[in-house]
């Protein structure tokens, strides 16, 4: 390794040993937890008492003293969102626009425009919502864009194949000749004039990463067994993979591996600083420090741009949680994300 790739290494390693674990939980099983669901939707459905009932398994599973509505976001930048809702830009003012009927996005470099997607539609489109270009493809998954303002390409699955496609929506690709991709989102490394580096895991669990550009392949891993997600740092000096049973850290001069014996860990992002957060379960773990356990599951993690705040939500009780990552320890909470947004909502990026 390199120093630089030594000195980021030792920080998470020394971190992540001083880590403080949350405690175990006892498995619910699922009979007995669609059951109580069944019980308070009755509740519900039968008369206002039961919306009290409702409430109090909404507190149980949630934040307490939640916000009724998304008023503003706790620090600068847009927020962008989709779900059976469509996809939404959120301004830091709380303000929202509905881009369309997507159920997925992300960024381009920089915020200046959205690639979004539903299962067969690939679009990009303005912030403001203006449709540039659109492309049809079978079973569109995790469209990601990376590049330069002015060189970009858009990586996205169709099934199992790889395929990247220029900002402008010309020259399509199906990465022939690389292994059959699994089901996570790949991930643009920093990129040049000369070169668009793209990591994806194939369906042997094997992290690969090619110049997209060129079409060169650069280097692939050992395989891991349940690949789950993928992050750049962003110096481009490690890929983080999240697996099922640890979380491996590449280093990408040399492609050597090092591993957090840390299982479970479903969601995974650096911050623009370059602190590694982890989702697992009901916690948030920063550089391997549990930073918060929500009163229930948690899904999906992203950074604010300026490195201060992590947002997540909580299905279960139909709210987001802003939690504090730099400058103190506050955790703020948003209700009724689903009247909203609608149901089943993602965080696809948090950009100034």
């Amino acid at each position: 390794m390199n120093p630089a790739e030594e000195r980021t290494w030792e920080v998470v390693r020394t971190a992540f040993e001083r880590r403080q674990p949350a405690p175990a939980r006892r498995r619910v099983r699922p009979a007995l937890v669609l059951a109580a669901v069944a019980v308070v939707l009755a509740a519900a459905a039968l008369s206002p008492p039961g919306m009290a009932v409702v409430n109090a398994v909404r507190r149980s599973v949630g934040i307490e003293h939640a916000q009724p509505a998304l008023f503003r976001l706790p620090s600068p930048g847009r927020l962008l969102v989709s779900g059976a809702g469509g996809t939404w830009v959120v301004s830091a003012d709380g303000s929202t626009r509905r881009l369309g009927a997507y159920t997925q996005a992300s960024w381009s470099p920089h915020g200046l425009f959205v690639v979004a997607s539903t299962s067969d539609v690939l679009a990009t489109l303005e912030p403001g919502g203006r449709l540039h270009w659109q492309l049809a493809r079978p079973q569109i998954r995790f469209p990601r864009w990376g590049g330069t303002r002015t060189d970009t390409r858009i990586a996205y699955l169709t099934t199992s194949r790889l395929h990247v496609v220029g900002g402008d929506g010309t020259g399509d690709v199906d990465e022939l000749g690389l292994p059959a991709a699994a089901r996570v989102a790949p991930a643009w490394g920093p990129t040049t004039h000369d070169e668009h580096v793209l990591a994806y895991v194939t369906t042997r669990g094997r992290v690969t990463v090619v110049d997209a550009g060129r079409g060169d392949l650069r280097r692939v891993s050992r395989a891991y067994v349940g690949p789950r997600a993928l992050a750049w740092s962003p110096d481009g000096g490690t890929l983080a993979l999240a697996a099922r049973t640890k979380v491996v850290l590449l280093a990408a001069a040399s492609g050597r591996a090092r591993t957090l014996r840390i299982a479970g860990v479903r969601e995974l992002a650096f911050a623009p600083d370059g602190r590694l957060a982890l989702l697992r379960g009901r916690s948030i773990i920063v550089d391997g420090r549990t930073l918060f356990v929500a009163p229930s599951t948690l899904a999906g993690l992203t950074w604010s741009p300026d490195g201060r705040w992590l947002l997540s939500s909580l299905p279960a009780a139909d709210q987001w949680v802003f939690v504090q990552a730099a400058g103190g320890h506050r955790v703020l909470a948003v209700s009724h994300i689903r009247s909203e947004f609608g149901a089943g909502t993602t965080l696809d990026g948090w950009l100034r």
